[in-house]
């Protein structure tokens, strides 16, 4: 019986890694259907939507049947409880990007966003498919002080977003509302998403530690204080007897 159940959780953590993957991509392709004005790459990105939906179906029925038949114990329940929420994250990454994807198709043959602001658009895309690469990583080699790293990343995308609010709500705005309205949701998809992929890491340091990130980093601080105490007292003990 445990064998079967080990089983279907290493298939349900195989099935996070196939929908971050998924995500990834409809995210590459709705980008690129923003970026280049290519229609396909949005229709693409839509298209995986529908994998997307599978895979979470069959995450949840896995979840339930994990949770009421086979009673896991401690870090296993930690594991099975952080990927009912990664899945729901992914989830709404994979909305998010739809969304990007959508915006890109509708405007086609135009630019979702003025030109002179795609360039912030586009570092927001890089900085989504470079944080959902770390996201990948900690899935495949669950590592808390990795996963903490998306933070970092995280406070860059809001300061993108933080600018583009600026510009939006600056007297020198020159473009059309419909433009506007336009950029202020397509800042706010990418915005989102990075968010997404930091409560993807959080979960991963509470599979690994039993703890929330906040109360990791005091508990990390607190360790690094006390080893820099040892380390003192052994020094000093060393002179002491030296001398």
């Amino acid at each position: 019986m445990r064998t079967a159940y080990k089983e279907n959780l290493e298939a349900f953590a195989h099935d996070l890694v196939i929908m971050c993957d998924t995500v990834t991509a409809i995210m590459k392709k709705a980008s690129v259907g923003l970026a280049e004005r290519n229609l396909q790459a949005a229709e693409e990105a839509l298209s995986l939507t529908d994998e997307l939906d599978e895979i979470r179906t069959r995450s949840n029925a896995r979840a339930v049947e994990l949770l009421a038949l086979e009673g896991p114990v401690a870090r296993d329940l930690r594991q099975v409880v952080s990927s009912i929420y990664v899945v729901e994250d992914f989830d709404r990454m994979g909305v998010l990007a739809k969304h990007v994807a959508k915006t890109a198709r509708r405007r086609h043959p135009d630019l979702a966003v003025p030109q002179e602001y795609l360039g912030f658009f586009t570092e927001m895309a890089r900085l989504c498919i470079e944080m959902i690469g770390k996201v990948r990583e900690i899935l495949l080699q669950p590592d808390a002080d990795v996963a903490m790293i998306l933070e970092q990343d995280d406070d860059a995308m809001d300061d993108l977003h933080s600018h583009l609010m600026a510009v939006l709500t600056s007297k020198d705005w020159r473009y059309s509302t419909r433009e506007a309205v336009d950029m202020a949701l397509m800042a706010r998809f990418y915005e989102r998403f990075a968010d997404h992929c930091v409560n993807v890491s959080a979960q991963i340091v509470f599979l690994i530690t039993g703890l929330n990130p906040d109360a990791y980093l005091a508990k990390r601080r607190k360790d690094e204080e006390d080893e820099e105490f040892n380390r003192r007292f052994d020094e000093f003990e060393r002179q002491f007897k030296n001398d």
